[in-house]
């Protein structure tokens, strides 16, 4: 039986923060994901607080300092918008290879870049976890093929959104909102490892929302690359986002940032680094090999460290004079 709820539709964002600061309350952005926890009996919020309903907090706009996009902006709407795309191809990208175009017309950004894990376990009300405030992690002996190859334990989940690795590789910051009023932080801060915040996978503070993401155009060169069991619908098994500026057949500033393979959106400095003392062509192969430097495979998900080496050389070979 569904646990019974208050809806509320917020009318600003100060109201919304003061709503979420109710016992119980949880923010609905698209609502793809926490119906779903809702439906598989994962979440039991008293109060759910509809951002939707904000006004403005939907728009996608050019500023000085580079585009601010609102949480509830549409993915497809971002995917679609063609001066967004011409500046940030690699997030156009990302917001295109989510899901299937259903979703995408449902979810927005806001819910992508918060969505709770998809591990079969901590999915399933039939079995408990450190995820959900239980002992162990199932999937350590158990059904792990998806799972993380970095910076896992002790849980081994995968960060499931296209777009963070995308927006951390471009150096975007997040602005929050919360009952003690907003503040921003670079999105690499706004997610944590397992090993330091089990139960959560963000530094949200109680009654916290994302509100906004600022995205500046200081790296002109972007993409994004996911590889998937199927092309229909699917999650990344491994993804690549990177984002720099080239001059010549050198990078002079590049971030590389994996995705699908690890509990957070993965930088892979060691590949940057790489990227930074040669050329491009010559870099390619090592710089896919440094991605995966510390790999540690679970007894299922071998596979995914070629599969991640893979995504990130695609990833580079698109910046290559064509």
């Amino acid at each position: 039986m569904t646990h019974p709820f208050t809806w509320w539709d917020a009318r600003t964002a100060e109201e919304a923060a003061a709503l979420l600061a109710k016992k119980g309350a949880m923010a609905l952005s698209g609502g793809v994901d926490l119906l779903g926890e809702l439906k598989e009996g994962i979440r039991s919020p008293d109060h759910i607080v509809n951002l939707r309903s904000v006004p403005g907090l939907d728009r996608i706009e050019r500023t000085d300092r580079g585009w601010r996009i609102g949480a509830t902006a549409i993915l497809a709407d971002i995917a679609a918008h063609a001066e967004l795309r011409k500046a940030l191809p690699g997030l156009a990208e990302s917001a295109d290879a989510v899901a299937t175009p259903q979703i995408r017309n449902q979810g927005t950004l806001g819910g992508n870049l918060a969505q709770r894990p998809r591990c079969w376990y901590y999915r399933s009300a039939d079995f408990e976890c450190a995820k959900k405030g239980g002992k162990g992690c199932p999937a350590e002996e158990g059904e792990n093929r998806y799972l993380a190859i970095l910076g896992g334990g002790p849980c081994h989940i995968v960060h499931p959104s296209d777009c963070a690795p995308m927006l951390v590789a471009l150096g975007a910051r997040l602005f929050l909102r919360g009952p003690d009023g907003a503040r921003d932080l670079p999105i690499a801060d706004f997610y944590e490892l397992p090993s330091k915040n089990i139960l959560c996978e963000y530094t949200l503070k109680p009654g916290e929302f994302i509100e906004a993401v600022e995205v500046p155009v200081a790296l002109p060169r972007s993409t994004y690359v996911k590889l998937r069991e199927k092309d229909s619908f699917d999650f990344a098994a491994a993804a690549c986002a990177v984002a720099g500026k080239i001059d010549g057949d050198h990078f002079t500033e590049v971030r590389v940032v994996l995705g699908g393979v690890a509990p957070i959106p993965w930088r892979a400095g060691a590949s940057e680094a790489n990227l930074m003392k040669s050329t491009l062509a010559d870099a390619i192969e090592p710089a896919s090999t440094a991605a995966v430097d510390g790999a540690r495979a679970l007894s299922q998900n071998e596979w995914k460290i070629p599969l991640a080496k893979a995504a990130v050389a695609r990833a580079l070979r698109s910046f290559l004079p064509r």
